[in-house]
């Protein structure tokens, strides 16, 4: 079974840093996370940032400038660098991957293939 698992979140300062990570519990070549999401308390889960496997990057116009996403192929792991962080950023982030392509998540009018998700990694900032 593909399990996602996020780590990196915490308590931070408005105007700090964290770097978030997501790794799969398993050697599974085909399955590369490439999408982070974030989902505040009463709120939908919404797109945060993704790429693709041509190192196309999307970002969410609230974290542009902000955030950065990247991945090592080779490992597997995809990292989301967040600076700047602001207290609306404060939510659960997960990160998701496309399997077999069976479902999808629409976020924003942007729709990606999502199969697995991580547990997820609580990211707060006070102000």
């Amino acid at each position: 079974q593909v399990q996602l698992k996020e780590s990196g979140g915490g308590l931070v300062q408005a105007g700090g840093s964290l770097r978030l990570s997501c790794s799969a519990s398993l050697s599974i070549f085909t399955i590369k996370p490439q999408a982070w999401y974030r989902q505040a308390p009463g709120q939908e889960r919404t797109l945060v940032a993704a790429i693709n496997s041509g190192d196309i990057t999307y970002y969410n116009d609230t974290v542009k400038g902000r955030f950065t996403i990247s991945r090592d192929n080779a490992e597997n792991l995809l990292y989301l660098q967040m600076n700047n962080l602001k207290p609306e950023d404060t939510a659960t982030y997960y990160c998701a991957a496309p399997g077999q392509g069976l479902s999808e998540y629409c976020s924003g009018g942007v729709c990606l293939p999502v199969d697995y998700w991580g547990q997820g990694t609580q990211v707060t900032v006070s102000s």
